[in-house]
């Protein structure tokens, strides 16, 4: 036999400890807002998708500069320490521009890892809604391959504009670059005939 949570009217007794009730009260009040909550996450819009999708490519950037700055950093502090001969090239290379080489490849390591980095930042702050953005993504990627044009189309006069839809980072832009998608058509279309 179930015990009554509520009072039928103000005058019946009361059957059930009022901090369980209070408990059953906030349970059903906490699935609620989580409900509507979760209702309002599945309707990620265009525009609240291509802002998110722009604060992961500052992210990326935020965290490529630093990287290089390191990279660049510790191959002076590595190579600039080690002691050369002038005498004995390396690889048939001065020491001096083989270890200034390698410093500079340190750079571009950090450059390579840097967003990487950046990207995983972004994904440990975001995983609440991780699931939203992936699909969101797989959709905003099959209009990019659906609306990109043809590349062997290209030529020095005409290059393909933003062909990954890398820069799109607003529906106004979206909206820029379909119509330069467009333009391209039509000038690969017209250099042909």
């Amino acid at each position: 036999m179930s015990v009554p949570l509520a009072r039928v009217s103000r005058h019946e007794v009361r059957l059930v400890p009022s901090r369980i009730c209070r408990r059953a009260v906030l349970n059903i009040r906490h699935n609620s807002t989580t409900a509507v909550s979760e209702a309002e996450q599945q309707n990620l819009s265009w525009s609240k998708y291509l802002e998110i999708r722009k604060s992961k490519r500052k992210w990326e950037t935020a965290v490529t500069i630093p990287a290089c700055i390191l990279g660049l950093v510790g191959g002076l502090a590595y190579f600039g320490s080690l002691e050369s001969d002038a005498t004995k090239p390396i690889m048939g290379i001065d020491p001096l521009f083989f270890y200034s080489g390698c410093t500079v490849s340190c750079m571009g390591l950090g450059y390579l890892i840097g967003p990487t980095i950046g990207a995983a930042g972004w994904r440990m702050t975001h995983r609440r809604t991780m699931n939203l953005i992936e699909a969101k993504d797989r959709e905003f990627h099959r209009h990019i391959v659906k609306n990109r044009v043809d590349p062997t189309a290209q030529s020095a006069t005409n290059p393909v504009p933003d062909f990954y839809g890398e820069k799109i980072g607003s529906l106004h832009q979206y909206r820029q670059w379909l119509r330069d998608q467009a333009r391209f058509r039509r000038k690969a279309r017209f250099a042909e005939e």
